[in-house]
């Protein structure tokens, strides 16, 4: 099908979700959950071909290792998927929310209500389980959405895809072409150039497609490029405690863009030995002289360096990394709060893992992506991160030539909106 007829088919069907029940939005995501746990099978063996594919690639040098572990489906992220969906159903409709009440005079109300963004287009690289968050906030927030997975993930992403659609066609009343999927650089390219019908833009892969991408749309772009992510191991850190978040953040999915990949140790801090020592176990390299400190390894690497102090700290992730989610492991908590209120980053943390930058770890279900961005939505994005909003403006025949001949005045009253 021609990609316009596809933004259009999505603009129209972004109208309609816009329109209907909270209670509607929730019984399809249930029935989207019962049919990805009654196909899962299926959906593995879609993910086992693709797997089969992309080891070939890896073997070229054509894809990483890291992009591999991606693609790959198991019964874990099956759960996190499934349970995920089930999670957004039970969030709050995050639609219609009255954010402001404003009693301009006796019968004139301003409402700052939340909306749909519209209509979004999804880019992404080998996680094909993104297909299923991003289609559950999408319908949970009212928003249409065109996915473009990447080539290595097709199998399952068109197999994840049809169970979700299926699921959707036994929903009485709910709207066609909500979710649609495209899979050609040609597509791509249109997308990008398809400001008419597309609202917004969310890349979820490495630096080179996020940054293709913003120089190449119109659309507003939400994302971040890389996941620079640091520890900080303070002074006054417990050996044990930093052991366990260093080693946690570093190898429970070396892959991921919250995985910690530069450490930074107070130069006082008595046990350097010990921590480094206990990484080395962990099967963690280390490496002191990196040819750059901004680089994303994705794999169980880790650059470490000393630095004199915590605004040393500070300056050096301000400076090599990418705003994702930082931490710092002390018992000093005057240093906690000034490394929390001086790094730039849109997650700061104090004694906890770089991997807790996540949605479903955040409670929002899931999450579309994580935004460095400094916009409406930053950090994992939810269900609110997939809204907008508008102003009603409720009169009663008021004109604005009676405030401006003085015959009115503005009363300018906020009513809580609890």
């Amino acid at each position: 099908m021609d990609f316009i007829q596809i933004a259009k088919d999505a603009k129209a069907a972004s109208l309609k979700i816009a329109d209907i029940s909270t209670e509607l939005k929730n019984k399809a995501l249930q029935q989207i959950a019962d049919e990805i746990e009654l196909y899962k099978d299926e959906i593995f063996s879609a993910n086992k071909e693709d797997l089969q594919n992309a080891q070939s690639l890896v073997d070229a040098g054509e894809i990483t290792k890291s992009t591999f572990n991606r693609l790959k489906l198991d019964e874990n992220k099956m759960r996190d998927m499934v349970q995920g969906i089930r999670d957004i159903a039970k969030l709050e409709d995050p639609v219609n929310k009255r954010l402001l009440v404003r009693e301009l005079d006796s019968d004139l109300t301003l409402y700052k209500v939340s909306c749909p963004i519209g209509v979004l287009g999804i880019i992404f690289e080998a996680r094909p389980d993104v297909i299923a968050q991003i289609s559950s906030l999408a319908i949970k927030s009212a928003n249409a959405v065109i996915l473009k997975g990447g080539k290595e993930s097709i199998n399952t992403n068109k197999k994840i895809l049809s169970v979700i659609n299926s699921a959707l066609d036994k929903i009485e009343g709910f709207p066609k072409n909500v979710i649609q999927q495209v899979f050609t650089r040609d597509d791509v390219a249109e997308m990008l150039k398809c400001d008419k019908y597309i609202n917004l833009i969310i890349p979820r892969g490495g630096n080179k497609l996020v940054k293709f991408i913003k120089e190449n749309t119109k659309i507003p772009v939400l994302g971040h490029a890389d996941g620079i992510c640091h520890i900080f191991v303070d002074e006054s850190a417990d050996i044990d405690m930093a052991i366990r978040v260093v080693t946690d953040a570093k190898t429970q999915y070396p892959s991921a863009c919250n995985a910690v990949e530069t450490l930074l140790i107070h130069e006082k801090f008595p046990k350097i030995d010990n921590l480094l020592a206990a990484l080395q176990l962990s099967e963690i390299q280390l490496i002191d002289t990196p040819e750059s400190w901004s680089h994303e390894y994705g794999d169980k690497i880790l650059s470490f360096k000393t630095v004199k102090n915590v605004d040393e700290a500070v300056e050096h992730i301000n400076t090599y990394g990418s705003g994702h989610t930082d931490s710092i492991i002390t018992k000093n908590i005057k240093n906690a709060e000034k490394f929390m209120n001086k790094v730039d980053s849109a997650g700061v943390y104090f004694n906890a893992s770089t991997r807790f930058a996540d949605g479903f770890r955040y409670g929002f279900g899931a999450e579309v992506g994580i935004s460095t961005n400094k916009t409406h939505a930053r950090g994992p994005v939810g269900l609110e991160g997939l809204t907008i909003y508008k102003y009603k403006l409720i009169g009663n025949g008021n004109i604005v030539k009676d405030y401006v001949d003085g015959i009115k005045c503005f009363h300018h009253n906020d009513i809580t909106t609890k």
